[in-house]
């Protein structure tokens, strides 16, 4: 039997996979959505979103190719996941695969033509509209942004031929800051908050819902709700570990309720902690343990 069931659930409620059937759309989170469908309709190019680790990017990029599923034919996705390259050539290479492009050539110009050709022949040609993702977007370095450049600059009186949607941690601002050609270019520019105390109340108890749970009811009470987003500082991702944490320990000491002393026991027993508390505790300890060095040796000094 699965531990869920035990709760009158019928799903995984805070599964860390990114099921879009879960997917809790805050305010910000469908305002986003929304700039960036108009955005690939009309054609503008540049998008970038921005956010910290956890905030929901790799899931809402999931949720914007999903909002297109029924215009496949004329909306062409396209998904780097980790744009991680050792050379310039291996990265023209992978947008060729990516658009399922064979160059004449096999070389950084082949390349390179054989993408302008592709953006040209889908877009003024067939009428398409071709749309790229790239997650984990500071990974991009200076020659790879030059070449997303470049590919910008296909366009016609009316339209960009390409739409490129990056999403990236705060640090990208830091690697495009000395390319202000290609920041010119931006069409969108959108950053993705952590979530407020009301918002992960809604976020929990939508999970909860779409997991089986009766509407009116609820398996979190509001000082657990409170201290979750204390702990996790409204980071979508860190509140659904934690909430799944918290059921297990609710389970194991027989009750049927996460409160205040649920919570805290997860916290206490490092089933969920804060990457930042981690260090903290070792840098805690580390001073802790130079202090009792610097006492001790004081102390033979006085002796001496």
């Amino acid at each position: 039997m699965e531990y869920y069931s035990l709760l009158g659930l019928q799903k995984e409620p805070f599964s860390n996979s990114p099921d879009p059937g879960f997917f809790y759309y805050s305010p910000e989170y469908q305002e986003c959505l929304q700039r960036l469908e108009i955005s690939i309709r009309l054609r503008r190019g540049l998008n970038i979103i921005l956010g910290h680790i956890g905030t929901g990017k790799t899931t809402i990029s999931r949720i914007l190719v999903n909002m297109f599923k029924k215009e496949k034919d004329r909306f062409l996705f396209h998904l780097i996941l980790d744009p991680s390259f050792r050379s310039e050539f291996q990265f023209l290479s992978c947008l060729n695969d990516t658009f399922g492009i064979t160059a004449k050539v096999r070389s950084t110009i082949g390349y390179k033509e054989a993408l302008q050709d592709y953006l040209f022949q889908k877009g003024v040609h067939e009428g398409k509209i071709v749309v790229l993702l790239i997650d984990e977007g500071q990974k991009l370095t200076s020659p790879y942004i030059e070449i997303l450049r470049n590919l910008l600059n296909f366009e016609t009186n009316e339209y960009k031929l390409l739409q490129l949607i990056i999403l990236a941690q705060m640090e990208f601002l830091d690697v495009v800051a000395n390319h202000k050609n290609f920041m010119d270019r931006v069409n969108i520019s959108y950053t993705i908050n952590p979530l407020s105390v009301e918002e992960t109340r809604d976020l929990i108890q939508f999970r909860l819902q779409k997991a089986g749970l009766p509407p009116g009811q609820t398996l979190f009470d509001d000082e657990a709700i409170e201290y979750i987003h204390l702990q996790t500082r409204g980071y979508p991702r860190k509140i659904i570990q934690f909430c799944h944490h918290a059921l297990v320990m609710t389970l194991i000491r027989e009750k049927r309720m996460v409160d205040l002393e649920i919570v805290q026991a997860v916290q206490e027993k490092s089933l969920f902690m804060d990457d930042e508390l981690i260090r903290f505790k070792k840098n805690l300890q580390g001073l802790s343990q130079s202090y009792a060095q610097l006492q001790s040796h004081l102390h033979a000094i006085n002796k001496d």
